[in-house]
């Protein structure tokens, strides 16, 4: 059960990164071809990996503090850094914008999971 919650959540926490950029992509009507999407995602797909290892969210997976908020930092810090190192657009608007629905994505589904725990918790 320890193993499925861990594969789960990374999971989750990638398919959330991924939807971040395709939904950017299109937003911005770059296409979304797998190379063009590999291209935008890798920054924040690095950051999340680092953000997993940094936090040991292996242990924790589902905890929005701190795996979550460990994951979510790093994925917008890394990302970002990883973006100007490769001369892509890091303008303000933007990080802001990456900030908050990586917030949404990464933290939310944690914070679903533990308002679901707590009312199966009640409920008992």
């Amino acid at each position: 059960m320890q193993r499925l919650a861990w594969l789960s959540s990374i999971v989750t926490d990638l398919i959330g990164v991924l939807a971040f950029c395709a939904v950017g992509r299109r937003s911005h009507d770059e296409g979304l071809s797998i190379t063009g999407l590999a291209t935008t995602a890798w920054p924040f797909l690095t950051g999340t990996v680092i953000g997993w290892l940094a936090s040991r969210a292996w242990q924790r997976p589902t905890a929005v503090f701190p795996t979550g908020v460990v994951v979510w930092l790093c994925t917008v810090a890394v990302g970002m850094l990883l973006r100007k190192a490769s001369s892509a657009g890091v303008a303000a608007s933007f990080v802001v914008v990456a900030a908050s629905v990586t917030a949404v994505l990464l933290l939310g589904w944690r914070a679903a999971v533990a308002l679901t725990v707590r009312h199966r918790s009640d409920a008992r």
